[in-house]
């Protein structure tokens, strides 16, 4: 009786111990939700896919790190509801947080967010997202090509500035255009195949502050050492790669 009475409070204690190491876990995760609204009033098509971005936006002058993240095919017109499930332990003291969303049908964006959606630690779980139309907006263009006007997402696996718009675009004839973040540029680049070499950019002069210069110079050196190129036409990006086959910008079209 008493070697059963001990397997009875044996189990008793590692049951109280899993329950209690469960609720800690999920006393961890929070769920950021609400709205993505949009002033158009049109359905999207069957195609659109939403994407919410939780990035710590700490520092000014380095690219925003993703904390969480979420994509789905949205039904109907905004409202959108979305819901973004992440663990709350990675929200740091004196960091700062931010949502971000973008709408994109057929791989070509649609929508994005344009100001700052702040999560803090404590704060409240609904947040609504305003997105704003992306102008310019035509056609898709073939696929066999990289001539579009692309926004620039990653340089060198170092990430870009959140709200600083890198945008290339590249025409049919291989004219070159676009700003690195604060000057305007031109150029050209000569395309055969799947092989593309850019030429001397040239750029306007004016000065911005120090991370938007950092990171356009980082732009424009990087083109220097492009020889191929290739385009993921599910995810709408176009994907330029060094010499040895590495990717070493990738854009999204616009």
């Amino acid at each position: 009786m008493r070697l059963l009475g001990f397997k009875i409070a044996a189990m008793a204690i590692t049951l109280l111990f899993v329950g209690a190491h469960t609720a800690v876990a999920l006393a961890a995760t929070r769920t950021l939700h609400g709205s993505i609204l949009y002033r158009e009033r049109m359905a999207l098509p069957p195609d659109a896919r939403v994407e919410v971005q939780l990035l710590d936006v700490s520092l000014a002058d380095a690219p925003s790190r993703i904390i969480a993240e979420t994509g789905f095919r949205p039904r109907g017109q905004a409202p959108i509801p979305y819901s973004l499930r992440f663990d709350a332990a990675k929200l740091k003291p004196r960091h700062s947080y931010a949502l971000r969303a973008t709408i994109s049908v057929n791989g070509r964006l649609w929508f994005t967010s344009t100001s700052r959606h702040t999560v803090e630690i404590g704060g409240p779980d609904r947040i609504d997202i305003p997105v704003q139309r992306v102008s310019g907006e035509a056609a898709p263009r073939s696929v066999a090509s990289p001539a579009g006007r692309w926004l620039a997402e990653d340089i060198r696996r170092g990430g870009v500035i959140d709200y600083l718009q890198t945008v290339l675009e590249i025409g049919p004839n291989g004219r070159v255009s676009g700003t690195g973040g604060c000057n305007r540029m031109s150029g050209e680049a000569k395309i055969a195949g799947d092989t593309i070499r850019f030429g001397a950019i040239a750029s306007t002069r004016m000065a911005c502050t120090p991370a938007a210069m950092n990171q356009e110079q980082k732009f424009f050196a990087v083109l220097e050492d492009v020889r191929r190129w290739r385009v993921d036409a599910a995810r709408g990006k176009l994907i330029l790669l060094d010499g040895r086959g590495n990717p070493i910008v990738i854009l999204s079209r616009m």
